[in-house]
């Protein structure tokens, strides 16, 4: 009777801690359930969402994101700059422009393209021939980022002051058909938009941007997102630089799945991706000092309206906690 008693008893107890073990865990799930990050990404067609969905590294996140779809980076900016956004990307000059202007955000990951696929294009029977040649002439391009930056250096490599050569304020779409139509005479841009206008519209390339830009796209988090979401906006850069170094070596597999999401052709995107071999790269002392010297150019230029302290401008935790995981 004891003996019987007894099992009874332990039997109770287990069944009582199997109980408290389910409601503990059921506890903890609905906990982390209601306390799981959500991350609002900026994206553009064919960008970083297709980008992580194809190489396969958007499963099993430990958070949710948001993804928010627009036509450029500068209204992914502008989102980031109000609230809106707690991730996003964009070009180097264009992070500046916009964090000179006071937005609460910090640069935390890049990648860098090959600076040749940042070129100034011509109309295939345009008299124009070389940089020499754009004196007096009429130059499109992105006020605030590469295009601007690119027609200024290239005028001041040429020797021609840039007052003798004429700025039009023109984003890709538009400053496109000026040039097939003959409204500007030359226009500075970047892939794939390169790739298009010289494989489909006979565009001749007359400058590029080697020595002369750091052709880098960054990753850029709000203050807000580094300080209360930390560890998935990590993860997420993680995520990007290990979906960057696949594309690499995928690049038709990538260059046939971004053409299905944007319609663009499949051999303008090959090309584009050929050419610019865009790797992740650290925000190390190298990259701070070499933005450094373009953001000092820019402000000389006018583009940037001061001198800005680049070091401020970044966070280099996240790609050195990256390295080191690695």
């Amino acid at each position: 009777m004891s003996i019987n008693s007894h099992d009874r008893s332990i039997t109770r107890r287990l069944a009582f801690s199997l109980f408290a073990a389910a409601v503990t865990l059921s506890t903890a799930a609905s906990s982390f359930a209601a306390d799981r990050a959500v991350l609002r990404v900026g994206d553009q067609k064919g960008g970083n969402r297709s980008l992580l969905e194809i190489s396969g590294f958007a499963k099993d996140l430990p958070y949710k994101i948001e993804w928010s779809e627009f036509p450029a980076a500068a209204p992914i900016l502008e989102a980031l700059n109000a609230g809106a956004l707690d991730v996003g990307y964009t070009g180097d000059l264009s992070f500046l422009t916009v964090y000179a202007a006071g937005a609460p955000i910090k640069a935390i990951g890049g990648t860098r393209s090959d600076a040749k696929t940042q070129a100034i294009l011509v109309r295939q029977d345009s008299p124009i021939k070389s940089a020499a040649d754009l004196k007096g002439k009429r130059l499109a391009g992105t006020r605030g980022g590469w295009g601007q930056f690119l027609i200024d250096a290239t005028l001041e490599k040429a020797q021609i002051r840039i007052e003798d050569a004429t700025f039009a304020p023109l984003g890709p779409v538009d400053a496109k058909v000026a040039l097939v139509a003959g409204s500007i005479d030359a226009w500075a841009v970047w892939e794939p938009y390169v790739s298009f206008a010289t494989l489909k519209d006979k565009a001749r390339v007359i400058a590029d941007g080697e020595g002369l830009t750091p052709t880098i796209t960054f990753i850029v988090a709000s203050d807000s997102a580094i300080a209360t979401k930390r560890a998935a906006v990590q993860d997420l850069v993680q995520r990007l630089n290990k979906a960057r170094l696949w594309s690499l070596d995928h690049l038709d597999e990538y260059a046939r799945s971004t053409a299905e999401l944007t319609k663009l052709p499949e051999d303008v995107l090959l090309s584009a991706y050929a050419a610019q071999r865009t790797s992740p790269i650290p925000i190390d002392e190298n990259v701070v000092k070499e933005v450094q010297e373009a953001s000092d150019r820019s402000t000389r230029y006018g583009i940037l309206p001061k001198t800005l302290d680049v070091s401020k401008a970044v966070d280099r935790s996240f790609t050195a906690a990256a390295a080191g995981s690695n």
